[in-house]
């Protein structure tokens, strides 16, 4: 499978026009979320800054939390996670929806996945954007250190890919895969340090950061940019099991799109 896998990829990447037109898509998809609000492209850089006021007003203010920084805490949390959520949930129909893109012109499925995953995390920069602005005025300053978010990012966007493809692709097989979707991320938000305290996630279900790679991206995303007890390095092992998990399910998302993807419409 594996050698397989790299002859599509070199076959994949022969036409040099790719990137470029997959980064056109990329900024289409993102433009047309926003073509008919009045208020256009602001829309993206509003949502963050009321989500940034509702969660202090809500966990400084009323539920005062005895978690350092924890406006900030609980935000790069939750950008990760809507990033990733809104990457899977999003393309679980895309061979459906995206289907005049592959029918009738030469366009790859890998390159609309792309697109789309990429489309995704613009948006999410427009919330980092928001994130960096609310940590100057919580206390929260940076190093050197932030260099270390490339990897995690970069960690994210493979994890995304890999399930944005098993996800649709199964979606060829059985269109209830949404509904068993949402159950398991409504579950996973909920076994993910998202809202607890890295202490109570780690005592109440310990290792199971190692088997959850969502969870080590937003624990060494908090360690990189927050800190813990003043540390900013991440967690070098959590991340190489991060990284091993993404790559195993892109070869899987990418082995089942080459077979199933073929017949996609046949399936459709």
């Amino acid at each position: 499978m594996a050698q397989s896998l790299t002859d599509y990829a070199k076959n994949w990447f022969k036409h040099t026009n790719k990137a470029e037109r997959i980064w056109l898509m990329a900024k289409i998809e993102f433009k047309l979320r926003y073509y008919e609000n009045k208020m256009g492209l602001l829309w993206a850089l509003m949502k963050p800054i009321s989500d940034m006021l509702i969660y202090f007003f809500a966990f400084q203010v009323i539920l005062v939390s005895d978690i350092p920084h924890f406006v900030p805490y609980l935000f790069i949390a939750i950008i990760i996670w809507n990033y990733f959520l809104e990457s899977t949930m999003g393309t679980i129909q895309i061979l459906q929806v995206k289907r005049y893109l592959y029918e009738y012109t030469n366009m790859d499925k890998l390159e609309i996945y792309l697109s789309v995953i990429i489309s995704n995390f613009i948006g999410f920069l427009f919330n980092l954007v928001i994130f960096f602005i609310m940590c100057q005025f919580t206390g929260v300053y940076f190093d050197y250190h932030i260099i270390y978010a490339i990897p995690l990012f970069l960690n994210l966007i493979i994890l995304s890919l890999a399930f944005s493809l098993i996800l649709s692709t199964l979606y060829l097989l059985a269109k209830d895969i949404s509904q068993i979707w949402t159950i398991i991320v409504g579950l996973g938000f909920w076994l993910s340090p998202i809202i607890y305290a890295m202490d109570l996630y780690r005592s109440r279900l310990p290792h199971f950061d190692y088997l959850n790679p969502i969870a080590g991206l937003i624990i060494n995303a908090r360690t990189v940019f927050i800190g813990v007890n003043g540390m900013h390095n991440p967690d070098w092992r959590l991340m190489g099991f991060d990284f091993i998990y993404a790559g195993f399910f892109l070869l899987i998302g990418i082995s089942m799109l080459k077979n199933l993807g073929p017949n996609a419409s046949e399936n459709l």
